[in-house]
């Protein structure tokens, strides 16, 4: 018998409206990857992986959970919860009824310093990302027990304040909420007027999803270029929904991927790592082979628009600068340590750039245009045999002469 045909992407521009009525994102690709993902809920047994959807913010008040009400009108069998043990999620999914939708408020609770037994949700969270996640569990009375595989595969839609764990951020599409501008308004939500016209939309999803659940199980979504390794796990089921819906929704989709993958790297504070290596690259060796730590130190603090005057509630030190290079390796393949460095006036440790180039050519993005031409120009020339250490950055301190006498060690 032929299915009723139903226009995808006039189905996903019903959906996108009606989240613009009650949310205000912060860009048109938050409202792209939200309708996408709704969708994705109703097809979520075509996938491999479901990313979740984590709406954050700093303050409260941003519409966070506004949007987790929206969505739970448009996905299947959708649970909200504020509080749940990981064994009630676990049951919850493996129950008859079919997998859930669910929906976590206050998600930043279980992630906090206090969170303690709450570890075992963060497990829930990261284990049913993927279709193979699950928990092991021992079932049964007394000594009659016997171990059980619970699976914990489902959509999973978060709002919480702050941020989240970088195991969970990167299995998530992060929307950042903000407060609504003054000149920004939205349509009073009413649950007893627009749930009925929420969940008319939610059933021609459903509709629509069984029209192609065939071509989606089997699709193999065109990546955009830089578009690898976790961000398209995250994304492939959302672009295979785009594809499946045609008209403007795969071009949107791809736009959209490529502009949030790259906000959420700009963001990630677990990314702190990545920032000091190209910090360190760009603006304090600038071409130098090497640096004392003292000025590496001085030329971080003297950065206003970056973490390092507060990391802790205290500034970078030295110790805190060895531990979060150590992460890294040399080329040699050895962790990235402080080595004396031989200047006239003493032998203070400090960092050589050839210890550090690995690092930089994986982790860091391209330096800026002009970069190289920029640092050439900083590092006042020397006589042959030598390498002058001069930042970018002015030195106010007399660590900074220090930079300027170093020679080449035999």
């Amino acid at each position: 018998m032929n299915q009723q045909h139903i226009d995808g992407a006039a189905l996903l521009d019903q959906v996108e409206a009606f989240h613009r009525r009650f949310n205000v994102f912060p860009t048109q690709a938050a409202y792209v990857a939200v309708a996408l993902w709704d969708a994705h809920a109703h097809l979520i047994d075509c996938f491999e992986t479901t990313p979740r959807v984590a709406f954050l913010s700093p303050e409260p008040g941003s519409g966070k959970s506004r949007a987790l009400e929206i969505v739970e009108l448009l996905t299947p069998r959708p649970v909200s919860t504020v509080s749940a043990s990981a064994n009630a999620l676990y049951r919850l999914v493996d129950s008859a009824a079919g997998l859930p939708t669910v929906l976590f408020d206050e998600v930043d609770t279980i992630f906090g310093p206090k969170a303690g037994a709450d570890e075992a949700l963060r497990g829930f969270l990261n284990a049913g990302y993927r279709r193979i996640g699950g928990a092991l569990r021992c079932v049964g009375d007394g000594s009659n027990q016997n171990a059980e595989l619970f699976g914990s595969y489902c959509a999973v839609a978060m709002a919480g304040l702050g941020s989240l764990p970088d195991t969970v951020l990167t299995r998530s599409v992060i929307i950042r909420m903000r407060k609504r501008a003054p000149n920004e308004k939205v349509e009073p939500y009413r649950q007893r007027i627009h749930e009925k016209q929420g969940h008319a939309l939610r059933d021609q999803l459903a509709k629509w999803a069984d029209t192609v659940r065939d071509q989606v199980a089997n699709a193999w979504p065109e990546m955009p270029e830089g578009i690898t390794d976790r961000p398209a796990d995250v994304w492939e089921p959302l672009l295979a929904v785009a594809d499946a819906a045609g008209g403007h929704w795969p071009a949107r989709a791809r736009a959209a991927c490529l502009e949030l993958v790259h906000a959420a790297h700009d963001n990630d504070e677990a990314s702190l790592g990545v920032r000091l290596l190209t910090d360190l690259r760009d603006k304090v060796f600038c071409g130098a082979d090497r640096m004392p730590t003292a000025v590496i130190l001085e030329c971080l603090l003297a950065m206003d628009d970056a973490p390092w005057g507060d990391l802790d509630d205290k500034p970078i030190n030295s110790r805190t600068l060895a531990r979060l290079l150590a992460q890294y390796v040399t080329p040699a393949n050895k962790p990235i340590k402080p080595r004396g460095i031989r200047t006239p006036s003493g032998t203070p440790k400090g960092y050589y750039a050839e210890d550090l180039t690995d690092a930089w050519t994986r982790y860091c993005p391209p330096p800026p245009a002009g970069s190289a031409t920029s640092a050439t120009s900083a590092t006042p020339q020397v006589s042959a045999g030598e390498s002058v250490a001069a930042p970018a950055t002015p030195i106010r301190h007399t660590t900074a002469e220090t930079a300027t006498q170093l020679t080449t060690t035999g």
